[in-house]
């Protein structure tokens, strides 16, 4: 079984963060260990606070898991601080494997999950070393200072923003139908299948990037990985249900028949 790491902050709801990155690898046939950046109090209505783990844990967890396993892939999520970028930059210099990173600047709910002063060094640090960013549309715009209102605004961002592939998720354009753009070797490739409307909608971002990171370690193209991943997340929102008073969560484990006994 393929091993996925993922490096990301605590949700304690379990929607989102650490937490939705392990359902979705073991949902994806991938076997999931983690890297904690952060613990946040949060639930499904917002972010109450956050704790921004030491640098020198998170470099005692990274190694005490690369020097026992062979890691197949990377996802990334919430780091918070330019003090955690730097060294998730640096203990990603030894590693050779696809590397997903889930640029995650606010929370759904608006919440700030990456100090400002951090972006500049996410975007310098970090952006040459991974295989593939997955921005949704307002964190796009933060990133290239442009607007964003149609498919060819997405494509436009996509090549301002300097990483080697970009998926650039179309939730937040209006419209029935969704479009997610893949921007990969040049080339654009879209991803069109109809909006659910949901309020189940909390950590889809983190459960995307670490379905794509899956299906890599797997071995597949960068195309059928997003394309796997993609319908991974869209059955997991039709099947979801309210987990909260607030944005509730994805079905994860959608497949598993019989859940409530």
């Amino acid at each position: 079984m393929s091993i996925v790491l993922t490096i990301a902050g605590s949700d304690p709801s379990g929607g989102a963060g650490i937490q939705a990155d392990l359902k979705s690898i073991s949902a994806n046939g991938g076997y999931g260990v983690s890297v904690l950046t952060a613990l946040t109090s949060q639930n499904t209505q917002g972010v109450q606070s956050v704790f921004a783990v030491p640098k020198k844990v998170i470099e005692s967890q990274f190694r005490a898991l690369v020097e026992d396993m062979h890691i197949d892939a990377i996802k990334i999520g919430m780091l918070h601080s330019k003090e955690a970028i730097m060294i998730v930059a640096k203990l990603l210099e030894s590693c050779d494997v696809p590397v997903i990173l889930d640029p995650i600047l606010s929370s759904s709910s608006g919440d700030e999950l990456l100090q400002k002063e951090a972006i500049e060094a996410l975007q310098t640090q970090l952006f040459p070393k991974v295989h593939l960013l997955t921005p949704n549309i307002p964190e796009a715009e933060i990133l290239t200072g442009q607007k964003i209102e149609n498919v060819e605004d997405m494509k436009k961002a996509c090549k301002e923003i300097w990483a080697e592939n970009v998926l650039l998720k179309g939730g937040h354009l209006e419209g029935n139908i969704l479009v997610d753009v893949l921007y990969h070797d040049g080339e654009f490739y879209e991803f069109k299948h109809r909006k659910i409307r949901s309020n189940n909608t909390h950590g889809t971002g983190c459960t995307l990037a670490s379905a794509i990171a899956t299906h890599l370690a797997k071995e597949k193209t960068l195309y059928d990985a997003v394309d796997a991943g993609i319908s991974y997340v869209t059955k997991a929102i039709i099947e979801s249900y309210p987990t909260g008073k607030g944005r509730g969560s994805l079905n994860h484990f959608y497949m598993i028949k019989g859940q409530d006994g």
